[in-house]
Parts: C-alpha cells; structure tokens; sequence
C-alpha cells in the first residue's frame, strides 16, 4: 500500500490519498477541503479512486467529502452512525470556523467495528474508537502495519474532548483498547502533524505513555 499526505484547510488536515500498487485502485480518506489540491495529488499519481472514507464528522475531515465522492462518482462510506449528528451540522461548522460552505449528508454507508474495506487488494480493518466524536473511526492495514487514526491520537498528544458528545475516559479506552493491541512498531497518520508509532507514544506521549496510564 502506498500513501500521499495532502494537507488540507487551515487546520492542515492531514486528507489522505491510498493507493494499491498492484491494481492502482485508491481512496481518500478524509478530504476537508481545497478539492482541487486533493484532485491534483490524485492526477499526479494517475490512481483510480474507488471511494472516499471519513474517520469522523468534523468540518476539517469532511467538508469537501460529498463534493469529492459526487465530482468523481464513487461512494462515501464512514463514519460510523453515531456521527450523524456533526454530518447534519457541517453548516453550522463551516461558518463558525470561516470555511467554506459544506453541505449536511447522510453518507452512502456506515461503518462498524471490525468491518473491513478493500482497496485493491489491500484491506483496512475499521475500528470503532469513540472519545474526540462519538463516531470516530480508524482505518488499519496489517500488512503495511499503517493506521489512519484521524484525531484519535498525535505524535505527542491526543484528540479534544470538548466538543459536544466527547468523553475523554472513552477516548483513552480507545485508545489503549483498540489501537495498542495493534503493536508498537504500528506507525500511525494522524489527522493533524507528524506521524508517530504507537510504541512511541506508549514511551513518550504525555496524555497516553504507560508510565502515564499506569500500563
């Protein structure tokens, strides 16, 4: 599997373009905005993308993402359902933050815990990890030991809860429950900043690290 990180809003999202490299099928996976940066990463690396998957709700993850899956035809699948409620306030979103005008959807498909979504021949695992947004996601490939965590977790830090319906104790169950059994030498992208391992923020990350957690 192969990756392109394209940078997005002014909150410098971390949009992710993925491809397979036998079959040059592709997805995006939470494209918030500046489309015409996402379509140009995609025209350069000359991939078929097949789908466009949210991690979560939040107008820097998902304000562009109808308007990409519409232009180029395919579905949008994720998050998981109990994020509706910040899909139907994309436009409440957009204005409090500047952005540009987004859209309230319905996604074409929900996902769940332990679903898998192939693209090309490669698989991404979904995850149910609840805490920044109750319907938060995370997309992981076994065979690349790569995790699209969206604003679960950042190389030095974890994602926000306080925002409406975010629960810190299940953000760290999350967390702990859900993206530590995938191994230390699982290196991760988050939604925002540098990539990190799980091993690395186990060691070091100051909300997280088991000498923190008492792991």
């Amino acid at each position: 599997m192969k990756y392109q990180i394209v940078p997005v809003t002014p909150f410098q999202q971390n949009c992710t373009l993925l491809w397979c490299s036998d079959t040059n099928k592709a997805a995006v996976i939470d494209p918030g905005g500046d489309l015409e940066r996402i379509v140009a990463a995609i025209d350069k690396q000359g991939v078929e993308v097949e789908q466009v998957l949210l991690t979560h709700a939040h107008i820097d993850h998902a304000g562009a993402s109808r308007m990409l899956a519409d232009q180029l035809g395919v579905p949008l699948v994720g998050p998981h359902k109990a994020d509706q409620f910040w899909l139907d306030q994309l436009p409440q979103q957009a204005q409090m933050f500047g952005l540009a005008l987004s859209q309230a959807f319905t996604p074409d498909r929900y996902l769940e815990d332990g679903e898998q979504i192939c693209v090309g021949n490669q698989t991404l695992k979904v995850l149910h990890t609840p805490g920044h947004t109750p319907g938060h996601v995370v997309f992981y490939n076994a065979g690349a030991g790569l995790a699209f965590v969206g604003d679960v977790l950042f190389a030095g830090s974890i994602g926000r809860t306080d925002f409406p319906m975010s629960n810190h104790g299940d953000l760290i169950a999350s967390i702990t429950g859900k993206l530590w059994p995938l191994g230390a030498d699982t290196e991760f992208v988050p939604g925002h900043g540098p990539n990190s391992t799980f091993g690395q923020e186990r060691s070091s990350n100051p909300f997280v690290a088991d000498a923190v957690l008492g792991g």
